[in-house]
């Protein structure tokens, strides 16, 4: 990242200020209790296809032709309208992180990257899974939403959002069928009241 002495300074708030909360949102995982070492009852490896996509929506916002160089606004707008989305930007990246630290504490030892069951899995549906059935992805999208305001041409932005969200509905769909195996009707009436991502979206 080009960061020269044309960029102005408002920019250079928020792109520091968004890696700050990317260091926090590291150290929730890096900080997060172990996987439970139960011996593992069920897993699909289809989530690692939808993981792959995701990652390449996230490549999206960093690649050199794609990025903001040297930092400037998203689109040319006023100095108070640059305020109000530095405001907004900071705002999703701090949400986004709180978002995340709260679900992989509410998960606990069940928390792994890839699609799994282990045996005596529990239905997590207290903290933040009361308001979305997956904040660990609803987070991310977040910080990806956060980073792009910053850094990415808008164009691009929303291409890495689209990519993004086509694998997040592959991941969601391979770990939803593992819990509907194991939890029915339950899950059923859990996911009847509770969106998956996005609420009053998706």
């Amino acid at each position: 990242m080009k960061i020269g002495e044309s960029a102005d300074p408002i920019a250079h708030f928020v792109f520091y200020g968004v890696m700050a909360c990317w260091c926090l949102f590291a150290a929730t995982f890096l900080l997060r209790k172990r996987p439970s070492a139960g011996r593992e009852s069920t897993r699909d490896w289809m989530a690692m296809v939808g993981m792959l996509i995701q990652a390449v929506g996230y490549a999206m916002i960093w690649l050199p032709p794609l990025r903001r160089e040297p930092l400037g606004p998203l689109v040319p707008m006023s100095k108070a309208a640059e305020f109000v989305l530095a405001a907004l930007t900071l705002a999703i990246a701090l949400a986004s992180v709180w978002l995340v630290n709260a679900a992989v504490r509410a998960l606990g030892k069940q928390w792994a990257v890839a699609a799994r069951l282990v045996e005596g899995h529990k239905l997590i549906t207290e903290g933040p899974y009361r308001a979305v059935r997956n904040p660990i992805y609803a987070g991310i999208l977040g910080m990806m939403a956060a980073t792009g305001l910053a850094v990415t041409q808008w164009p691009a932005l929303l291409a890495a959002i689209i990519v993004f969200l086509a694998g997040t509905y592959i991941r969601v769909r391979t770990e939803e069928r593992l819990l509907r195996g194991r939890f029915g009707g339950e899950f059923d009436e859990y996911t009847r009241r509770v969106p998956a991502v996005i609420p009053g979206i998706w």
